[in-house]
Formats: structure tokens, C-alpha cells, sequence
């Protein structure tokens, strides 16, 4: 299932001001990091149709991603 063009690009910008909150960077890094992530690609492809998980649990996906990059 493809979701709304519209309705993903306001997820994405609850999932990036979460995800700068949580790990404190700015919106830039947040967004920077997003957009370069496996979560991005999973949810804008539509796969296993994660754009319909949460924001909460899309932005611990992320978190984990960011965090085993930085190891």
C-alpha cells in the first residue's frame, strides 16, 4: 500500500523534530541523518508498510541506526 505523498512528508517532519529531540541535534543533523537512513528507504518505498507504524516507533528504528553508526 503507497501512502499520500502529502500525509509521508508531514511524518517525516514529526519523525525528525522527535528523533533531534531525543538524541539533541539540531533539525539539520536530524534531517540530514534521516534522509540518508534505512528507516527513510523502508518507509518511503512503502516496505512491510512501515510509513503505517508509529512515530514513536519509527524514531527508536532510527535511534538504533543512528546509535550502531556511531560504534
Amino acid at each position: 500500500m503507497k501512502a499520500s505523498l502529502i500525509l509521508l512528508q508531514k511524518k517525516y517532519v514529526r519523525i525528525v523534530s522527535l528523533f533531534a529531540v531525543k538524541k539533541q541535534l539540531t533539525l539539520e543533523e536530524a534531517l540530514d541523518f534521516f534522509y540518508r537512513s534505512f528507516v527513510y528507504k523502508l518507509v518511503s518505498e512503502g516496505c512491510a508498510d512501515m510509513h503505517c507504524r508509529s512515530d514513536e516507533y519509527l524514531v527508536e528504528e532510527l535511534i538504533m541506526e543512528y546509535d550502531a553508526k556511531e560504534e
